[in-house]
């Protein structure tokens, strides 16, 4: 049974889908006890972990859906983490996956050059190509885009998150998440 502090709720949306994949949508249980106490969540599956006060006690909400739906169809912030994620985390010039930290983003058509920092003019790349193509042309630095930088949609966002499950899932969770990895026997 784990403590209180490591029971954080799965929250869903209205239509029992979570709102985010990656980073995954989840609330600290204090944050879920709160909106069950304002009637904002349903609780659809709870810990076996309990918390109380001198006359009340109940089990910590471990998935949650919202009573009224979120639309998410505005367009994704342009953001260094949504850059990996519309390119799943992979160096568009080697073609090479790397973790997060390891990642820099590139502008196509360098700053100096007047390449502005948006959807359209940056990729993601290693340090090593990054390094290489520094602020040359790509037709002058000899390298290639596997593809071209384009505003990703919200969507393509969630698409490209369920291919990257996060390393803790709790049993109760796998119910309401759909990743790109093979079921269970």
């Amino acid at each position: 049974m784990p403590p209180a502090a490591q029971c954080q709720a799965l929250v869903l949306n209205a239509d029992y889908r979570p709102l985010s994949y990656f980073p995954l949508s989840v609330w600290s249980w204090q944050d879920a006890v709160k909106a069950v106490f304002l009637d904002r969540v349903s609780i659809l599956s709870e810990y076996d972990v309990e918390v109380h006060s001198p006359r009340f006690k109940m089990r910590l909400p471990s998935v949650i859906a919202l009573k009224d739906y979120v639309h998410n169809e505005r367009a994704p912030a342009f953001t260094r983490f949504n850059v990996f994620l519309r390119d799943r985390f992979t160096c568009q010039y080697c073609g090479h996956r790397f973790p997060t930290h390891e990642l820099t983003f590139d502008h196509v058509v360098p700053r100096a050059k007047g390449g502005r920092t948006n959807w359209l003019n940056v990729v993601t790349a290693c340090s090593c190509c990054n390094v290489h193509k520094a602020a040359k042309d790509l037709h002058r630095s000899g390298m290639r885009l596997l593809t071209a930088p384009r505003q990703p949609s919200a969507f393509e966002l969630q698409a490209n998150g369920r291919a990257f499950p996060p390393n803790f899932l709790h049993a109760t969770w796998r119910d309401y998440l759909y990743w790109d990895t093979a079921l269970e026997a």
